[in-house]
């Protein structure tokens, strides 16, 4: 087409070392006085031959990238396109990609589904596809074109909407080439990845960049582990492969940070090691199980480490582990028992530096499977072990947040007024004779305890590691810590739920006003 607009391939080597010297030459002939390459002429080794070249390797893994298209029923297409689109403008959002073209959403009555197109790649010779779940959810059919331009019906054999992944099978004439998953754990920042899909239609799309970094929650799920790149990738990218240099598929495009909806050098792949996991629950059973360990989980905030006796690693750092709040009776830590106040340190030996990284590991975990958790209990280092569980339909997994993390302070005393658990009071609040502690009756507004996260209607349960049934109880441990100078740490029980606050007051200690219920 002679309309086209020309492509620049990257310069030969050749080409490059001729510009080399030539920048050398305009170096030395910028004036009659240079100075003579003999007294200090320098000249910067950029090394630009380990520039790497993807022509094997796209030439290679190509044939089994496939493009998609799905009909789609036009009330999920409108939740699909019209969602991503009500965020603020200007405002970078984590967001699934929406399909290559706008919708043409004709009039119900006329046409009740719309067709979408995505990416995906072949993982076995007998035409099993793995793409996004958001790229065939609501599909009332969907095609697979191959790299030759074979179009086949395809069957959705599975899909997990919390992981955004789906397996669809093809029946070939004969046998297909197909690519491997690889090993997404031993990715490492810097290193360089190349991206093949159907953005906006236009299939066999090649990108490349490097993996900016790793283990990113976008918070758009609960077992978000998303591997940030910066190789361009855009509508209809979703459910495409993105390769190491070794051509192992290391990462499946599904989002992008963009205040318009097209790449901006932010984009996010589902890890290779999560795919695995998903992709063989799918082929056999047509469904996902996760591990489950019965814990709710809470952060650690500076305060709360302080309160819990816990240091840092090094000087300055956020404090690290996963502080269990609850733990669900009978549930597998519960056997195992984990108790609450315990900060799990590490899984099976690989560290946990957040409830984010418990949940992840925990639930790629085979139901039956043994766990060996590492934990602090009262500042000792114990080890336990753990028979993984079958997660529950409700969803309730094994590290959710709760909460508060009480990291913020304030001045003088606590500022809490307490009452103790009456009859009427638990009727109130719903809690039974088994329910010890004291109530919080009022939380004085901007008080350390405000700013902490307090309500009204927390039944504070212990303070520190005393246990404590009545308001007195309560301000005799707060008024002891306070002489110490550490922050108050309370476990209390809101909505039924245990979980920590740490309330760290600028004033060391509490003067007596004669009330004894505040504190």
């Amino acid at each position: 087409m002679t309309d086209a607009m020309p492509v620049r391939p990257l310069p030969s080597r050749r080409f490059r070392s001729l510009a080399l010297v030539a920048a050398s030459a305009l170096s030395i002939g910028i004036g009659a006085s240079a100075p003579a390459r003999a007294e200090g002429l320098i000249t910067p080794d950029t090394k630009l031959q380990t520039l790497p070249n993807f022509v094997g390797l796209v030439k290679q893994v190509k044939p089994a990238v496939v493009s998609i298209t799905s009909h789609i029923r036009a009330d999920v297409a409108a939740r699909e396109e019209g969602g991503p689109q009500q965020m603020p403008q200007g405002m970078p959002q984590g967001m699934p990609f929406p399909f290559p073209f706008p919708f043409q959403m004709m009039p119900q009555q006329q046409k009740r589904t719309v067709e979408a197109r995505g990416s995906g790649f072949i993982i076995s010779s007998d035409g099993y596809v793995v793409t996004n779940n958001h790229v065939v959810n609501g599909a009332t059919k969907v095609s697979v074109t191959l790299d030759d331009g074979t179009t086949l019906p395809a069957k959705i054999i599975g899909r997990d909407p919390k992981t955004d992944v789906a397996l669809l099978k093809i029946k070939p004439n004969g046998k297909l080439p197909f690519i491997e998953l690889g090993d997404s754990d031993n990715v490492q920042p810097g290193e360089w990845v190349v991206a093949v899909g159907n953005p906006f239609g236009l299939g066999g799309t090649v990108t490349a960049g490097i993996v900016s970094a790793r283990g990113r929650d976008l918070n758009a799920g609960p077992y978000d582990d998303f591997i940030q790149i910066d190789a361009p990738i855009n509508h209809g990218n979703s459910g495409g492969p993105l390769f190491s240099q070794d051509g192992k598929v290391i990462g499946v495009n599904a989002a992008i940070l963009s205040p318009s909806g097209g790449s901006i050098g932010i984009g996010f792949a589902i890890p290779s090691n999560t795919v695995k996991s998903v992709v063989d629950q799918l082929r056999k059973t047509g469904h996902v199980t996760r591990g489950y360990l019965g814990v709710m989980m809470q952060r650690i905030s500076p305060t709360l480490a302080q309160a819990l006796g816990l240091k840092s690693s090094e000087p300055g750092a956020p404090p690290e582990g996963a502080l269990v709040a609850q733990v669900t009776p009978g549930g597998p830590a519960d056997k195992a028992g984990i108790k609450s106040g315990d900060v799990i340190t590490a899984l099976n030996g690989v560290k946990i530096k957040s409830v984010h990284d418990l949940v992840v590991h925990t639930v790629s975990m085979t139901p039956g499977t043994t766990a060996t958790l590492s934990l602090l209990r009262d500042g000792k280092p114990r080890t336990i072990t753990a028979k993984i569980g079958n997660m529950p339909k409700d969803g309730m997994d094994s590290g959710s947040a709760t909460g508060d993390d009480g990291s913020q302070s304030g001045n003088g005393r606590i500022g809490i007024s307490l009452a103790p658990l009456s009859r009427d009071m638990r009727q109130q609040l719903g809690v039974d004779e088994s329910v010890k502690g004291a109530v919080v009756n009022q939380v004085v507004q901007g008080s350390p305890a405000d700013q902490a996260g307090i309500r009204p209607g927390d039944i504070i349960q212990a303070v520190g590691n005393t246990a404590v049934e009545n308001p007195r109880a309560v301000m005799t441990a707060v008024r002891n810590v306070l002489k110490t100078k550490q922050p108050v740490l309370l476990r209390i029980q809101r909505d039924g739920q245990q979980l920590f606050i740490a309330i760290a007051p600028a004033g060391s200690d509490s003067d007596d006003d004669g009330n004894d219920d505040s504190n």
